[in-house]
């Protein structure tokens, strides 16, 4: 994948645990927009943009946040990187795993509705 998808500003997560076929979703708690290319992220606590927390996304990173527009496992994620930035399956697999990973220790990504409720 194109060095490095994102630019977390905060470092005060951890990497979240994925399961294999967990479908996951944008947050519905972020605001998000494209400013000179890059996509910046605000999440948005009490009603108000938490400005401590700005995440920016580079060209690799906007992909996968525009494709999690709709519900996508991290497999799907990675076949999409794969194909469009012709790398590797397993080594798209490996970043689209982290990536994924981080944003949803931060709560930029989220677990699917539909698969929370199927689960419960």
């Amino acid at each position: 994948m194109a060095d490095v998808c994102y630019e977390i500003r905060n470092k005060g997560w951890t990497v979240a645990n994925l399961g294999e076929e967990e479908t996951l979703v944008r947050s519905q708690s972020v605001v998000a927009r494209v400013v000179a290319g890059e996509t910046l992220i605000v999440p948005v606590r009490a009603k108000v943009g938490d400005l401590a927390s700005i995440y920016s996304f580079n060209g690799t990173g906007t992909l996968v946040w525009k494709l999690l527009e709709t519900p996508k496992t991290v497999a799907e994620l990675a076949t999409a990187i794969a194909q469009e930035y012709e790398v590797e399956p397993a080594q798209a697999e490996r970043d689209v795993t982290e990536f994924v990973g981080e944003m949803k220790a931060v709560g930029l990504v989220e677990p699917s509705i539909s698969m929370a409720m199927a689960g419960d």
